[in-house]
């Protein structure tokens, strides 16, 4: 990869990334530039290879070694062989919303394409393992990490979760970067402030909160899968999840797990989804709209823990 004085280098899910843009969420990596970077992200027009590849009102193109992304007038994303991500500016360009995009969807692709298995939740650093909390939207993900991250442990990833395997096929959680991402709601709840951070772009009240001193930054083996289910009047209770079942949350959760099919990876996908849930236990953990408190589930999820250890 060519080196320039417009790029640095960062670290993030176990890989070097050198970047034309700013990502501020990312430690810096230390080291000569360019020098065995895993990703380049860098600026280019790919709009004449967008209009080739895509068709009419298309949001997303997608290939065995391509995946393409346009948000109109902000940027057109392409990421390339598991190797680089190129932002190609619109008229109404911003680099805050183009981060998002980099380090989400993007990343996520890209992890795909190296053959990393990506899944949508939080993970958090346990007695030297790490353990996924998954659920839809609101189910209170990063709450529930939050809670554990006030009682000692430590956080591994928000949002896009990182999992490869060893030498002896175990599981691994790789580390994401240093930050959470947390509603209004959850930080009353929890008792922070909402001053000292920016809120993203599109949902006003939902902020990023850098966490670098309660950050775990190796990889640890994963310990377990907890599935954050909010029910109509349910009580706060945790049931096993086990066979076909298991398969169905690793596909539900998947971290935009629409590219799979253009990306050829069907296979792949069900082979590592199946070594997941043979490898290690599953949970579902059940709770209420209202009426409960993220302590209550972290003792029942540590209680769990300690039961299967």
């Amino acid at each position: 990869m060519l080196e320039t004085l417009n790029h640095v280098m960062y670290k993030a899910f176990g890989l070097t990334v050198l970047s034309e843009i700013v990502l501020p969420e990312l430690p810096q990596q230390q080291g000569a530039l360019g020098d065995s970077a895993d990703i380049l992200i860098e600026k280019a027009d790919v709009s004449k290879l967008w209009r080739e590849v895509s068709s009419p009102h298309s949001k997303y193109v997608v290939t065995e070694n391509l995946v393409m992304l346009d948000v109109p007038d902000i940027a057109i994303f392409s990421i390339q062989d598991g190797n680089k991500i190129t932002v190609s500016p619109g008229r109404g360009y911003d680099e805050e919303i183009s981060r998002l995009y980099i380090l989400g969807t993007c990343m996520g692709a890209l992890l795909m394409q190296r053959r990393i298995f990506p899944l949508h939740g939080s993970a958090v650093a346990i007695d030297g393992k790490a353990y996924i909390i998954i659920g839809d939207s609101g189910a209170g993900k990063s709450t529930l990490a939050t809670t554990f991250l006030n009682q000692g442990y430590q956080l591994l990833s928000d949002d896009v979760i990182a999992i490869s395997f060893s030498q002896n096929l175990t599981p691994l959680v790789t580390p994401a970067y240093p930050q959470q991402k947390l509603w209004k709601e959850s930080l009353v709840e929890l008792g922070m402030e909402m001053g000292p951070y920016r809120s993203i772009y599109g949902r006003e009240t939902k902020y990023c909160v850098p966490v670098p001193s309660q950050y775990f930054n190796e990889p640890l083996p994963l310990g377990g899968v907890f599935e954050l289910v909010k029910t109509v009047n349910a009580k706060v209770e945790i049931h096993p999840i086990q066979g076909l079942e298991r398969l169905r949350v690793l596909s539900y959760h998947t971290y935009r797990n629409f590219l799979i099919p253009g990306l050829r990876l069907m296979d792949w996908h069900f082979n590592t989804s199946a070594s997941i849930a043979d490898t290690i236990e599953f949970f579902q953990l059940r709770r209420p709209a209202f009426g409960f408190t993220a302590h209550q589930l972290a003792t029942l999820i540590l209680a769990a823990i300690h039961k299967e250890e």
